[in-house]
């Protein structure tokens, strides 16, 4: 599919001469093509490019959507519709947001309005089931500005007492009786008296504190005087009252009394009394009013917002490389060992782009990184740092949306949807551990790779764009072997500090042995116990979360299955139960074999909450603490637990790959890998790659402070090559040798892949579909381009059965392009088809 748009806004034309004006518009919705409506007459100087209108989508369905283009063509297939609303007076969405978004499109195989559901943050999507509900700091007797009749309506309607009453637009046009009500609730919105939001659950309402300030009449010195008299007897109001002058300097500054102190600062200060600051709210002597307040406050301390620093001799080098390469190049890999202090370098850069008046957006590939790098970043950029990934609240990812379109927020650090922000004066790219996996969305479309997205962004806003990592993606590094990127290695840790010794242990020879301690080498536990007792700290790496990875009944074989999915389930000691890991579906444990009615049911393998568990038992004077997605699901977690291990109040640290990349801990002198074995013997042409980029970024936790770290991996087969390289962290003969395995076998970086998925709850129907659409694919694309159709190892995920085809692909932009086309061609084939009409497809440009 080719997508563009007409950039250009038409100017106002004086009245008498004003023609109709039609908008294309992106709607939410998996549409193939831009929907047409009429713009209303009267609304004609009001359209944005970029702007939300409402429109109806079929009978009964109200949306918001982004205006695309403006035109005086009308749709040939269809009567447009009128537009309903519109909702912005200024652009959400930019020009170059557009123009990048038609282009992960067309790129990734989705739909624009795929991309535009993925982009916007949920409060700025709207729909007929979007509520109204009455702004926490409306008070109709101080408001300043007056209600028509219809709005009087809907207030009166949401003002029943009920707190947190709510409308849907529904409801809305019930109580006024009109067809017409939307600019009703526009102009409610405008006068900050209602708020909207599309679920409970993502409510969109600023933040409001509860501030308590002096009352008129008792600012003046002669009042303050009197009131202390008043207050002679009256030890704890006395008290209270003279906190609030400590805090608020009234005759320094006019202005101060009338900003207040929170409520809470007086409330929660332990030597003061709750009761006896209600008391003199309700004597008149204090007020309390609501104040709303950005969820993301200035950082008012000027010597910490410019905190400086000194680069070292090697991290000046290095960067003086990067802006020598940016002279001539647009993207720079900075290939740098674990604990070079890359970040440092990414400091100093970011500095140099500001000053020249640019944005920067800086990419990480995982929210605990993000947690322990703001506060650093913090130090530096204070108030114009914005920070943007998935465990904000909407409310809070809404302000950094809007802070960077106003330029509040001139640096931006987030994961993979951070590059959907509205930036338009982009000068600096930087994607931190650019090999990571999680820059990669899976599901649902678009599934695009962060990495991919920000060199487009960057190229099209003329951007540079620096790409670090110690152990770079075999594309990345194969670009800038062949001189497409620039490159600039470092090769020395920061400071003293020296790189880690790895060990190998042989866990086959300890079974044997019979010297195995539950899943620890004697090797393992002897090194945690010594370095525990010098009070060091260590991590340990297992790449499975959950108790154990199945249940097994000893006497008949059986073991449970997910329902929806063909995966045996896990089991989850904490809360005692079974999950999948893929649907979510949980059952109880049971206490005897459902299949014979034994009791002889026991777990089987360990994940990092076994570890944890029997770390408790064996370590009993440690603290022990774990890190996977189950211990992280809260907002404030993984900073959480960063920070319990950062202040050495943990000691051991047990994790899964959240561990592996680019945390920085002093006090961390051994890290142990305890089942190296699973990550390289997994099915796929990248598992050495990421087997060897786990390894050395986990080992790279170790030593980083001038201590001498220490690495033990256990695994079952220490003859495997890719160890070698590990050992003697060798990045540039493993690069050699799996670049000459991918040549040979016609992998990336020499061709390009299209992986599609045909998903059907019946397995006939769903094998017959992707007969079809390989058929169709052969005779556009060749036998030799096209692998499948097969059942993938996990053959069934939430009650569809699965079937994969694979598609290699020339990297040329021609051809690539061309192909595609035809991709989609052989899709819409097999969706004609009438007992198809039921079939998933899902197209995956350049899986990981």
């Amino acid at each position: 599919m080719s997508l563009s748009f007409d950039f250009v806004q038409p100017a106002p034309e004086p009245a008498a001469d004003r023609v109709t004006l039609f908008a294309d518009v992106i709607l939410p919705l998996p549409l193939p093509r831009l929907y047409t409506y009429r713009v209303p007459f009267e609304l004609s100087d009001q359209v944005v490019i970029g702007g939300r209108v409402l429109v109806q989508f079929g009978a009964k369905r109200t949306l918001s959507c982004i205006v695309a283009a403006v035109h005086q063509t009308p749709p040939a297939a269809y009567q447009a519709k009128y537009i309903l609303e519109f909702i912005d007076d200024a652009p959400v969405v930019t020009q170059p947001q557009l123009k990048l978004f038609a282009w992960i499109a067309e790129y990734y195989l989705c739909t624009l309005g795929e991309v535009i559901n993925a982009a916007l943050p949920s409060a700025l999507k709207l729909s007929s089931e979007s509520r109204v509900q009455l702004h926490p700091a409306y008070e109709p007797e101080t408001h300043p500005y007056p209600l028509g009749e219809q709005e009087q309506k809907v207030v009166n309607a949401l003002n029943t007492g009920e707190e947190g009453k709510s409308l849907t637009f529904t409801e809305v046009g019930e109580v006024l009786g009109i067809a017409s009500f939307h600019k009703y609730i526009k102009s409610l919105m405008q006068k900050d008296v209602v708020f909207l939001f599309e679920h409970l659950k993502d409510k969109y309402a600023p933040k409001v504190v509860k501030k308590v300030r002096l009352t008129h009449r008792y600012v003046a010195e002669a009042a303050l005087e009197e009131l202390f008299g008043q207050l002679a007897s009256k030890a704890k109001q006395l008290d209270v009252v003279m906190r609030y002058l400590q805090r608020v300097p009234v005759y320094q500054n006019e202005h101060a009394n009338h900003r207040g102190l929170e409520k809470a600062a007086l409330t929660s200060a332990p030597h003061l009394s709750p009761s006896a600051v209600n008391t003199l709210i309700k004597n008149g002597i204090l007020e309390q009013f609501d104040q709303i307040v950005s969820r993301f406050p200035l950082d008012e301390d000027d010597a910490e917002a410019n905190m400086h620093f000194t680069l070292s001799e090697a991290q000046t080098e290095a960067r003086d490389a990067v802006m020598r390469e940016f002279q001539t190049k647009d993207i720079v890999l900075l290939h740098g060992v674990t604990g070079a202090g890359k970040t440092e370098i990414y400091i100093d850069l970011i500095k140099q782009a500001l000053d020249g008046g640019g944005q920067v957006l800086y990419l990480l590939p995982e929210i605990a990184l993000t947690a322990q790098i703001v506060t650093r970043l913090m130090r530096v950029f204070g108030s114009r740092l914005g920070v943007y990934h998935s465990k904000f609240s909407d409310n809070e990812r809404v302000e950094v949306w809007n802070g960077v379109l106003s330029g509040r927020f001139q640096v931006v650090v987030g994961v993979r949807s951070a590059v959907f922000l509205p930036f338009d004066n982009l000068s600096l790219t930087i994607v931190d551990e650019e090999h990571e996996s999680s820059y990669k969305q899976y599901d649902p479309a678009p599934r695009y790779n962060a990495r991919e997205v920000a060199l487009m962004m960057a190229h099209f806003q003329g951007s540079k764009t620096l790409l670090g990592s110690a152990t770079p993606a075999v594309e990345t590094y194969y670009q800038a072997r062949a001189g497409r990127y620039g490159l600039v290695s470092l090769t020395k840790r920061f400071g003293e500090a020296g790189l880690p010794e790895i060990v190998l242990v042989d866990t086959r020879k300890s079974r044997e042995q019979k010297t195995m301690l539950n899943h620890f080498t004697p090797e393992l536990m002897a090194e945690m116990e010594s370095k525990l007792a010098q009070q060091e700290q260590v991590i340990l790496f297992q790449n499975r979360r959950g108790y154990a990875p199945f249940i097994n009944c000893l006497d008949c074989g059986w073991i449970p299955k997910c329902t929806n999915c063909a995966v045996s389930l896990s089991y989850h000691k904490q809360a005692h139960e079974l999950r999948c890991h893929y649907c979510g579906h949980h059952d109880r444990m049971p206490t005897q074999c459902p299949a014979c009615g034994s009791r002889n049911v026991k777990t089987v393998g360990f994940g990092t909450e076994k570890i944890e568990d029997d770390l408790k038992v064996m370590l009993p004077a440690a603290q022990v603490q774990r890190m996977d997605l189950d211990t992280t699901r809260a907002k404030n977690s993984y900073q959480q637990i960063i920070s319990d291990f950062e202040q050495q109040k943990t000691n051991v640290l047990v994790g899964t790959q959240m561990v592996t990349k680019g945390l920085d801990f002093a006090n961390v002198s051994l890290v142990g890998i305890i089942n190296a074995d699973s990550i390289i013997h997994y099915p796929d042409f990248r598992a050495h790659e990421r087997a060897f980029q786990m390894f050395v970024q986990v080992s790279g936790r170790a030593g980083r402070k001038g201590k001498k770290g220490r690495v033990i991996i256990q695994t079952a087969d220490p003859e495997q090559v890719i160890f070698d390289k590990v050992m003697r962290n060798d990045y540039l003969e493993f690069y050699d040798y799996e670049v000459t395995q991918r040549r040979e076998h016609g992998y990336p970086p020499f061709m390009r892949i299209i992986r599609l998925t045909v998903k059907h709850v019946d397995v006939t129907v769903g094998e017959r579909a992707a007969l079809l659409l390989t058929q169709e694919l052969v005779d556009r694309l060749g036998r030799e381009a096209v692998l499948g159709p097969e059942a993938p190892y996990i053959f069934r995920i939430r009650n569809f059965y699965l079937q994969e085809i694979t598609i290699k692909l020339s990297r040329e932009h021609t051809v690539l392009k061309a192909a595609k086309a035809d991709v989609m061609a052989a899709m819409d084939i097999v969706r004609d088809q009438k007992e198809f009409k039921q079939v998933r497809l899902a197209a995956d440009v350049d899986p990981m």
